[in-house]
């Protein structure tokens, strides 16, 4: 292949993940109403307990565990069950997913919208009505390993995201 078929072979190949990002965070972006509040980068892990389930073993999702870091690196929160997301300034938010999207890289578990049901404290997350996940890597379900033999076992998956928090608008 000479050059030039080398560069549209790449810039298909460019325009394709492009496009792909592109379609999942349509697919989890929060109402217009809203606003960016804050984003955190999460490194962590999936919590998944190995299950039976109509004669069947399977890994099940218990819980996400990961520390959450501001864009300068300083460790500012944590991430837990619930989902919950609690910060060093008292304030904690815990959603529910409305929305969810393949992530394009392969083995990352998926990009999610949340919406806020409860909040805790006064602080940063006492204004958040929705949180999304997006730019995951890792975290998926083991693929084997859940028999008779291993049943209420745990595995803990490595993983990171990015987590972006939104407040609503007020008026126009």
């Amino acid at each position: 292949m000479n050059n030039m078929a080398h560069g549209i072979a790449a810039g298909i190949l460019i325009g394709t993940a492009v496009f792909t990002v592109a379609a999942d965070q349509a697919a989890v972006t929060p109402p217009q109403t809203s606003a960016l509040l804050l984003e955190l980068f999460a490194d962590g892990v999936q919590i998944y307990t190995c299950e039976a389930k109509e004669s069947r073993f399977q890994w099940s999702f218990k819980a996400p565990e990961a520390n959450l870091f501001d864009k300068q690196g300083r460790q500012i929160g944590t991430h837990f069950g619930g989902p919950t997301w609690k910060l060093d300034d008292g304030s904690a938010v815990v959603g529910e997913v409305i929305a969810k999207a393949d992530a394009p890289e392969p083995d990352a578990i998926q990009w999610l919208l949340l919406r806020a049901k409860s909040h805790e404290g006064s602080g940063t997350l006492s204004a958040v009505a929705y949180i999304r996940r997006t730019e995951t890597k890792g975290g998926v379900a083991p693929g084997a390993g859940c028999d008779a033999s291993h049943l209420s076992e745990q595995a803990r998956v490595r993983y990171s995201a990015t987590y972006q928090f939104f407040s609503e608008k007020k008026g126009k």
